[in-house]
This record gives C-alpha cells, sequence and structure tokens, in this order.
C-alpha cells in the first residue's frame, strides 16, 4: 500500500491523500486550498495526476477545503462514485454549487480587474470549476450510512464513523487487502471537541496499522467551555447593550452557524442574555440550517431539548435569516442592537466582507472570531492584531474590539486529540499528523511519540509518498 499526500500536508486546508494498493487506486478527500497567495495556483494543479486511475473518492465531511474539489475532478474526467455520508450527501448538494457561483464571480472580477489597469497582456480567467460542472458532478454521490460496512472496490471495504465535527462528518476505517495482508487505515478526517452543542461526540477506535490524525489544534488547548461563554456574554453584553453597536461574526455556513446560533440560544434560556435579535446573513447558512433541522436523529439529546425551548421562545431569541441582496444591504443601515452572523468564516469571501466593512470602523461595534482562521486569509489577520485592512479596495480602519474566542472550535484541542488516540488498544504501525500548520503538527507529532510512546510518527510534506508494507 502507498499513500501520497497531496494537500492538508503543513497546512490545514487542500485535505486530498491518494492510496495506492495492489487491486487499485482511490482517494481520501477531494478538498480545496485556501488562503494565501498561493491557493488559486495550488487548486489547479492539484488534480495533475491520471485520474483514470481513481476507483472511488472516499470524502469524511462536506467542508469545502475537504470537498471543494470534487466538482473539478469530475470536470477533468473521473467517472467513479464519491462516497459520504447521507447527510454529507445532502450538505454538498448546497456547497458545491455555491462555491462554483464564487468561483464564477472571483473569475468575472479578476478579468475586470485585469481590462482596468490595461494590461498589456490578455488576460485569460476562467473559473476553477462552473456551476453546471459542479451540479453535474452531485450525480457521482453516493451517500453510506453510520457504522455500515461497505466494500467500494476490490479488496477495500470501509465503514464511516462519527467523528463529531460538523452535521455528516465521520472518521474512515478502511480495510485494504485480504486475509493476513489486509492493513487498516483510519483517517480521523476533522474530529470534533467533545461536548459541543448539535452532533455527537467521536466515537472511540481502538485499532489502525496505519493512522492518519488530524493536528489543527495539535499545539493548543482551547478554553475551557465556562470561560468560553463568559467571554462571549461579555462582547456581546457591552457590544449590544452597553455601546449601542453590533456584533458581527464570520461563520462558516456548515456547521459553525448552527452551533453559534444554538449556543446563543443556550445562553438567553439561562438569562445570561438579554433577549437578542440575531441575523444570520448567508443563503448558503440559512440551507444549511433547514437541512439541519431535518437531520436531527444526528442531534446530541441537549439540542434536542434546547431546539424544543427555542421554537417556543422565538419573541426572546429572535433569529432572521437574511435571502436576497436587498435585505444584506439594508443591514449595513442599521447602526446597533444586532447580533449578526455571516459567510464566509475566515472572512476571504461572501456578505461577511460587507458587514466587516461597514463595521470594522466603528469602536461601539465588536467581531467575535469563533472559529480557526488560516494564515493568509483576513480573518488570521484580525486575529494578529491588524491596525486596518482592505475591503473592496478600500483601506478599513480596525477601530472594533476583536474577540478571538477560541474555545467554541468545532476541532478537537490537543488534550482531547491526544484523549481520543488515548483509546487505541495497541500503537498503530505508523501514524501521519496531518491538517494543521507546522508547528502545532511537528508538536503533535512529538506529543503522540513521546508521550504516547509510539513508534513511526512522522509529518508528511506535501506531495510526499510512503511505502506501507
Amino acid at each position: 500500500m502507498k499513500l501520497s499526500f497531496m494537500g492538508a500536508a503543513g497546512e490545514v486546508t487542500g485535505s486530498c491523500l491518494r492510496v495506492d494498493h495492489g487491486h487499485g487506486s482511490f482517494l481520501v478527500d477531494c478538498g480545496l486550498f485556501q488562503g494565501g497567495r498561493m491557493a488559486e495556483a495550488k487548486n489547479r494543479r492539484a488534480l495533475d495526476f491520471d485520474l483514470r486511475r481513481i476507483d472511488f473518492v472516499l470524502l469524511t465531511h462536506a467542508h469545502l477545503d475537504h470537498s471543494g474539489l470534487v466538482p473539478r475532478l469530475v470536470a477533468l474526467g473521473y467517472k467513479g462514485p464519491v462516497l459520504a455520508t447521507p447527510a454529507t450527501v445532502d450538505l454538498l448538494a448546497i456547497m458545491l454549487l455555491d462555491s462554483a457561483h464564487i468561483q464564477e464571480k472571483e473569475a468575472e472580477w479578476a478579468l475586470r480587474a485585469a481590462r482596468n489597469r490595461r494590461a498589456r497582456r490578455r488576460v485569460e480567467m476562467t473559473p476553477l470549476y462552473t456551476v453546471e460542472q459542479a451540479r453535474a458532478s452531485l450525480a457521482r454521490l453516493q451517500p453510506v450510512a453510520y457504522e455500515t460496512e461497505y466494500r467500494p472496490g476490490p479488496g477495500v471495504r470501509c465503514r464511516f464513523r462519527e467523528a463529531g465535527h460538523i452535521l455528516g462528518s465521520a472518521m474512515i476505517e478502511i480495510d485494504v487487502g485480504e486475509g493476513a495482508g489486509a492493513r487498516r487505515l483510519v483517517v480521523s478526517g476533522d474530529l470534533g471537541q467533545p461536548m459541543r452543542p448539535v452532533v455527537r461526540d467521536p466515537v472511540r477506535v481502538e485499532r489502525a496499522d496505519v493512522l492518519c490524525v488530524e493536528s489543527t489544534y495539535g499545539n493548543r488547548a482551547h478554553r475551557p467551555l465556562g470561560a468560553t461563554y463568559d467571554e462571549l456574554v461579555d462582547a456581546i453584553q457591552q457590544t449590544v447593550r452597553g455601546r449601542g453597536g453590533n456584533v458581527v461574526i464570520p461563520a462558516f455556513a456548515v456547521g459553525r452557524t448552527q452551533e453559534i446560533l444554538f449556543v446563543l440560544a443556550d445562553l438567553v434560556r439561562a438569562g445570561r442574555l438579554d433577549p437578542l435579535k440575531v441575523v444570520v446573513d448567508s443563503p448558503m447558512a440559512a440551507a444549511v440550517t433547514a437541512l439541519t433541522w431535518r437531520h436531527r436523529e444526528l442531534w446530541d439529546e441537549e439540542t434536542q431539548a434546547l431546539y424544543a425551548w427555542w421554537q417556543s421562545n422565538a419573541a426572546r431569541f429572535d433569529v432572521r435569516f437574511v435571502q436576497n441582496v436587498e435585505e444584506s444591504m439594508a443591514l449595513n443601515e442599521v447602526r446597533g442592537g444586532l447580533v449578526i452572523i455571516s459567510a464566509s468564516g475566515m472572512c476571504d469571501a461572501g456578505r461577511i466582507r460587507h458587514h466587516l466593512r461597514h463595521n470594522l470602523g466603528r469602536s461601539e461595534c465588536a467581531v467575535v472570531i469563533a472559529g480557526f482562521q488560516a494564515a493568509g486569509t483576513l480573518g488570521r489577520r484580525l486575529v494578529d492584531g491588524a491596525q486596518q485592512v482592505t475591503l473592496f479596495g478600500e483601506r478599513v480602519p480596525v477601530r472594533a474590539r476583536i474577540h478571538t474566542i477560541g474555545g467554541l472550535s468545532a476541532h478537537a484541542d490537543r488534550p482531547a486529540l491526544l484523549d481520543w488516540l488515548g483509546h487505541f488498544r495497541q500503537a498503530p504501525r505508523q501514524t501521519f499528523v496531518v491538517h494543521g500548520e507546522p508547528l502545532g503538527a511537528l508538536s503533535l507529532a512529538e506529543a503522540i511519540h513521546g508521550g504516547l510512546g509510539w513508534p513511526q510518527v512522522a509529518v508528511p510534506e506535501p506531495g510526499q509518498t510512503y511505502i506501507i508494507e
């Protein structure tokens, strides 16, 4: 068995693992690279290998850094199945079309900007994939239920197991080979932090011959949930009630928006927050939230009870979903009293940039960063203390208070990762630490090797290949 790390090696985006074995080849995840000036170039060359040799694709979850290159994969000629949990398949019907729309718009803007600069050479700017190509790729999706053994190809058996990250997220156990020569590969995907709202906790895995584990927060512990709630309450109360401003929360449309809504509902129910007016300004987030309501069988018990309270107390927790552009633009005239949740979660695209443009320069407002911000993104610059940023070609001073509330992360932190790893009955023969920036990945690798005493722990380089005997 040969593993090739095509993405999420030394960084947190572009997840793609290629597995070659005696009967064929397959991919685990096929994600977009995001953030930084090189992301576009990486995405265009990411699938530069013989796609005819790929028999099937397994997706851990719907976030675009794990799934967002599927339309390009299909457009380039891939004709096999793309397997994921039913909820992930449902989410991708929304997310891939939205991603394609963004790709088309960004291509238009880039071409227009080049023409405005009167570039000396002709600029050819095509989208990474189109809406039609994304729609065509949806036909390749096949749902596979949690905890069901499935044979996607000769010599391979797989099982999707709850990862606790977002709706439909999975870690995947993959048995490659037959009989005494079989090897079990476990790919963690993105692991969730235990005891968080909405989805169930990650299941515990006990055996793997080869393990690929994420390390997004491999060198950090999240703030305790109680302290996180205290900071969130303080930020909202001081801003909305104290200074009369707005609170802007950049949030991923999938997972993070729904989690934040339940956290806010819980705080209002407990009397820790005054009655709130919340606006969710993201058509995709609205669609994903509606889908989340339909998949209540995947919720934990606490969320089920909280949802029942919310439905009976809409006046205290007033949530409005904005759909059209006119409604979104009208929010720019509201000077205070709102919690605005909008995408994208790293502030690099979408309507959140408009809300930042109209609120960042106002000292009475606040921005709550509640998720991981990859290097090179606007969100990361705000977290790192930028004094001014550029939005739509305009320099905007940062006068709003910036609150980084890491305890709400949907990713397991270092203690949670080590706890999950500690339930393996014995050490895997080979462990690969992926999906983390270099410091986080190396730190977790050292903890696994030195603390847990596991042999053969590696942090792959981009494109690096390993032979597993």
